[in-house]
């Protein structure tokens, strides 16, 4: 997804010189050479990124962004000047701007921003409804290659089964398949396994008649009723009882659903989606999951990374997140300071994407100014204090630190990176894995550097 751009600059040479430079990318390009132009060029079709000079005829481009950011708090702005200065980049970043360039414009970097801007910002109606997986934010490549393996299952009809730990999306996963399969028009609903409890998860699933004179009713229709059609998501399939795992077995061999109290089948046209953050051979193993329905279950498996397993998806995440929940509490908080962004990379994130959201929701909630800093960071971070730290746990720290920029200096190249620690390429290796770190989040990310505290 590329997404319409909205280019405003009073020299119609350099416009017409972006605008093909962009247009030659791939990129839908709006003009405007002033700021009226530019605002009626946002009333009538809102884009994902404005690109806008600064100095314009009938006012400048930081007042247009102000008016921008008023109505729509999530969308960058990339200011271009021919009269920059350290300072004025400064200002412009702190008041939200996602970038600032000076004139003339090198145009890798151009690019290489634009792509930037667009990888955060939010698609627009339009594209929300074209793409299947608009709702997850990522750009590393072993979540590409997991969308892709994705793509192709849910123009199928074979079940599917997600793993991965809790809080790293299984559920949006399972609704982008749903959406980008025939069966997108259709109902997609969840149902966590373990959330109902065991004595009404069968009717829940398969419904209940009711006796009454003249033989019996649907007293309630069940989950495969109202699903027929479109697709059933069984988060946490490890903890559906043995005797249900019967019925639903013989509900997938015969595409038949009985109703709890009948002696009838009802049709049960539903394409299942399953999901685990348990370890599902070992349940098999020990007989709390029946081998046939694991491997009916199991037909296309994917496995969702951790958080940690895609650290260059942070940034892009945390400022997601950080537009949403500036919205919801009417804050005008437009980015991380560069230190808070970086305590976000490093941290460990045991519960993954819901984990991060819950922590820029607390440091939105309190922030003041329109940059999160690294102290609110560490506060929804939980992160103690030096003060409070042993000497063991101070090493620690600064051990780990230590390497991040190590890793950061050299592009993720691990033998410059032991060369400069002074230690062998094999100690320099065990000593990353303590830490939780590799390499190949350093050197995806290496291009993205620069960035202003948004991805």
């Amino acid at each position: 997804m590329t997404g319409r751009i909205l280019l405003v600059d009073d020299d119609t040479s350099m416009l017409r010189l972006l605008s093909m430079r962009l247009a030659a990318s791939g990129y839908e390009v709006s003009e405007a050479e002033n700021a009226q132009q530019a605002r009626q060029c946002l009333a009538m079709a809102p884009p994902r990124l404005v690109i806008s000079d600064i100095r314009l005829p009938d006012g400048d481009g930081l007042a247009l962004f102000d008016e921008i950011h008023a109505h729509h708090p999530v969308m960058p702005v990339i200011l271009i000047t021919a009269h920059g200065s350290i300072s004025d980049a400064v200002a412009a970043t702190a008041r939200g701007v996602f970038s600032y360039l000076t004139k003339p414009c090198d145009g890798n970097l151009l690019l290489d921003k634009v792509a930037q801007a667009l990888a955060v910002a939010p698609p627009t109606e339009d594209e929300a409804g074209a793409a299947w997986n608009h709702a997850i934010v990522s750009r590393s490549a072993r979540m590409a290659e997991l969308l892709a393996e994705a793509r192709v299952a849910a123009a199928g009809e074979a079940c599917i089964m997600i793993r991965g730990e809790s809080g790293t999306g299984k559920e949006l996963l399972a609704r982008a398949i749903h959406c980008a399969s025939p069966r997108a028009r259709r109902p997609f609903i969840a149902v966590n396994c373990a959330d109902i409890p065991e004595q009404l998860l069968e009717s829940e699933l398969f419904g209940q008649v009711a006796a009454s004179g003249h033989g019996t009713t649907m007293a309630h229709a069940g989950l495969f009723q109202a699903a027929r059609g479109g697709t059933l998501f069984f988060d946490e399939i490890t903890a559906m009882p043995l005797a249900l795992q019967v019925r639903l077995l013989r509900a997938l061999e015969e595409k038949l659903g009985q109703p709890a109290g009948s002696a009838r089948d009802a049709p049960g046209d539903v394409r299942i989606i399953s999901a685990t953050n348990r370890d599902l051979e070992s349940a098999r193993a020990e007989g709390r999951f029946r081998e046939d329905l694991y491997y009916r279950l199991n037909v296309v498996p994917l496995v969702l990374p951790t958080l940690g397993e895609r650290r260059e998806d942070i940034p892009l995440l945390a400022t997601r997140f950080l537009g949403v929940l500036a919205h919801k509490y009417r804050k005008r908080v437009s980015g991380f300071a560069p230190d808070a962004l970086e305590a976000l990379v490093a941290a460990a994130w045991p519960g993954n994407v819901r984990q991060l959201y819950n922590a820029v929701e607390q440091a939105c909630a309190l922030a003041t100014g329109p940059l999160v800093s690294l102290a609110l960071v560490q506060r929804a971070l939980r992160l103690p204090t030096l003060q409070s730290l042993t000497y063991a746990q101070a090493k620690e720290r600064f051990e780990r630190e230590y390497l991040i920029q190590l890793l950061k200096l050299t592009d993720g190249n691990v033998t410059d990176a032991a060369k400069l620690a002074n230690r062998n390429r094999t100690k320099f290796y065990s000593l990353l894995q303590r830490h939780g770190l590799t390499p190949g989040p350093f050197r995806e990310a290496a291009p993205a550097a620069g960035d202003t505290g948004a991805a």
